[in-house]
């Protein structure tokens, strides 16, 4: 039977790009989503993934959907942590509820989705989960004090979670993306594109969503289960880490 991957953030963006490339691979797909019903009940005509309203950030909420899910498909195997959000503005005007809302989502949201999973992959004695963090958590990006804070975060949490599950027979990995060809970069206008962000890569273009998804595939894998606690870094050699 097709192992299940729940991917969250899976409707839009490199969300999207995960769930189709997850199915197209054979895993029966399950893909979250917050708030916007019109693109996500396109998603679910156009690749027949099913879909699955829950804000991430609410653990009580996330519990209810897991188990719905799992109910729906069977126990979920392979998690990919997908779902984040930006509230940018400089640290001196960024208000309490802009950071609590990145905080809620972006680093809470592993915990409370995780959390739902971890016991199930433990007892089967197998799990993979794929958590989605960014560049700007490696490096720090001015205005984005939230948003990095958070996505460092992801990537401490990979690292500790790592070394619990990998006696389970349960890997923990964590993707950087970089600029990424999505609806929110190309919305960028062309000119600052063009003089700001991509002379800072030096592959001299943005990523596609379609790259990203493919690491994930790999490291939801069997031939994956020796890579454990790893960082990959997807940003055309914009920031060595």
């Amino acid at each position: 039977m097709a192992r299940v991957a729940l991917v969250t953030g899976g409707t839009r963006g490199i969300g999207h790009a995960i769930s189709i490339a997850l199915k197209n691979s054979g895993y029966r797909v399950a893909a979250s989503y917050a708030g916007n019903d019109a693109a996500a009940q396109a998603f679910q005509a156009e690749t027949g993934i099913p879909v699955y309203k829950f804000d991430v950030g609410n653990y009580e909420t996330t519990e209810k959907a897991v188990k719905q899910i799992e109910k729906d498909l069977g126990p979920i195997e392979v998690l990919v942590n997908n779902a984040g959000i930006t509230r940018d503005t400089m640290f001196h005007k960024m208000t309490k509820q802009q950071w609590d809302e990145v905080i809620g989502t972006n680093l809470n949201g592993l915990f409370n989705v995780t959390r739902q999973v971890w016991e199930g992959m433990r007892s089967r004695k197998f799990g993979r989960v794929i958590n989605i963090s960014s560049i700007n958590g490696q490096k720090g990006q001015m205005g984005q004090v939230n948003y990095s804070a958070s996505k460092a975060g992801d990537i401490g949490f990979t690292k500790a979670l790592a070394q619990e599950g990998a006696r389970a027979g349960i890997t923990v990995n964590v993707i950087c993306p970089g600029y990424i060809a999505t609806e929110m970069v190309k919305a960028i206008p062309q000119d600052v594109l063009d003089k700001a962000i991509l002379p800072q890569i030096p592959v001299g273009r943005l990523g596609e969503p379609n790259e990203i998804a493919r690491a994930v595939v790999f490291l939801a894998s069997d031939e994956a289960g020796f890579i454990t606690g790893s960082t990959l870094s997807a940003n055309g050699g914009q920031y060595f880490a």
